[in-house]
């Protein structure tokens, strides 16, 4: 943690410039805590070696990081993790952030949803969009249905944007899919996703570049994202792949130079991608065919 400081007080005292994401982006990820309270066993964020940061930024520094951002009323920051309720400053980095910047939550929802909504007001996580802002992850392997269902309950009557989502893994398939039935029923917004990884020796996911997730080869390409990923320390990466194996950061948050380039950048671990980059899913208007990257080859 004294090395986070060290980089941190840096740039303490400089004069943060405003951060203009390009329109060819489509996602914030703002990983504000890495750690979870579920362990499920297909967990994306374990893909290969899984060997993500434990080490945090605090509110006041996420908030500061967070309001150098100049996006688009369609392009939220969306808060993540790990499970980024965990994070001890969660609420406040959430009221902290300007008003003109929306926010998304991604979680599993096993924090005191009493004072969250106590605390926060509906309308600070609340947008025009095909999707819920908050989306929460059901994991049967780790949650029971019915207290998930009394606390989205909750969250929805007293008016926040919140729906469910599960994934479609094989084993748990057929639960998903009647837990799905039971919350439509309910009035609950219960959406699926693709499961993505290896079951039983079988690769499952649709991707723009099949072998770049088949960890069988090593091959060297030129590589341009659309999002911005933003690690629980602030350091920013090109992908998920190098956020999760701990590679080498292209900046940090908090950098007075930072600025985004959208560029294609040499990238020698094709083959060792992560599925979250290179799946073929929805872009933020839900249409289907986007992935979050282009890759060159024989450049």
């Amino acid at each position: 943690m004294s090395n986070q400081r060290s980089i941190l007080d840096a740039f303490k005292e400089a004069k943060l410039q405003e951060i203009v994401l390009p329109e060819t982006y489509n996602y914030i990820a703002v990983f504000l805590f890495m750690g979870c309270n579920l362990n499920c066993s297909y967990c994306i964020n374990k893909y290969e070696s899984g060997k993500y940061l434990r080490q945090i930024m605090n509110g006041d520094d996420w908030i500061k990081a967070l309001n150098r951002l100049k996006s688009r009323d369609n392009l939220p920051a969306t808060l993540e993790g790990g499970e980024p309720s965990l994070h001890p400053d969660f609420i406040e980095i959430i009221n902290g952030i300007r008003k003109d910047l929306n926010i998304d939550i991604l979680t599993n929802l096993q924090f005191d949803v009493d004072e969250f909504i106590k605390k926060v007001d509906p309308n600070r996580v609340k947008r025009e969009a095909p999707y819920a802002s908050i989306r929460v992850s059901y994991h049967p392997e780790q949650m029971k249905l019915e207290p998930l269902i009394e606390k989205v309950l909750k969250m929805q009557n007293a008016g926040f944007s919140i729906g469910v989502w599960g994934v479609l893994h094989p084993f748990w398939e057929k639960h998903i899919l009647e837990a799905q039935e039971k919350c439509k029923k309910l009035g609950i917004d219960f959406r699926t996703k693709e499961f993505l990884g290896e079951y039983k020796g079988k690769l499952y996911g649709k991707y723009k570049y099949p072998d770049a997730v088949s960890m069988k080869i090593r091959k060297n390409v030129l590589c341009k994202t659309t999002e911005l990923i933003i690690g629980p320390t602030g350091h920013i990466y090109r992908c998920h792949s190098d956020f999760y194996e701990r590679r080498t950061p292209i900046g940090h948050i908090l950098d007075p130079e930072f600025n985004i380039e959208d560029i294609y950048r040499e990238c020698s671990w094709y083959g060792h991608c992560n599925p979250c980059d290179i799946k073929v899913k929805t872009n933020r208007f839900q249409i289907y065919g986007h992935t979050s990257v282009d890759i060159k080859f024989n450049y």
